[in-house]
């Protein structure tokens, strides 16, 4: 998977499309990423010893990998990468559309 924690992304499709935002989490076995601020979701909790007031909590739920693409600072749009080796041999990430390294 290309993506990792604090990459900042456009969502593509769903009923989030067209917001951007910072992954939180990666799930590499599910193929879902956390992004902040984006799909809210509403998880009713019982009170326990960790939250003693029970109630309805708001978070951020996963999203599918193929729904989101990365976002390039210099194109300001989001965009397919392409994954480089450097002169040592060092993976890394690049922007498709004008080369700025991730």
């Amino acid at each position: 998977m290309n993506y990792r924690i604090n990459d900042t992304v456009e969502v593509i499709a769903g009923r989030e499309k067209g917001k951007k935002g910072r992954i939180l989490k990666v799930l590499p076995a599910k193929e879902r990423v956390v992004i902040e601020k984006v799909n809210f979701v509403k998880r009713h909790t019982k009170p326990s010893q960790q939250s003693r007031q029970g109630g309805i909590v708001e978070k951020e739920g996963a999203i599918h990998v193929s729904n989101v693409m990365l976002f390039c600072k210099k194109c300001n749009r989001a965009v397919r990468i392409k994954n480089l080796r450097g002169a040592d041999g060092a993976k890394n990430r690049a922007c498709a559309r004008c080369g700025e390294l991730t």
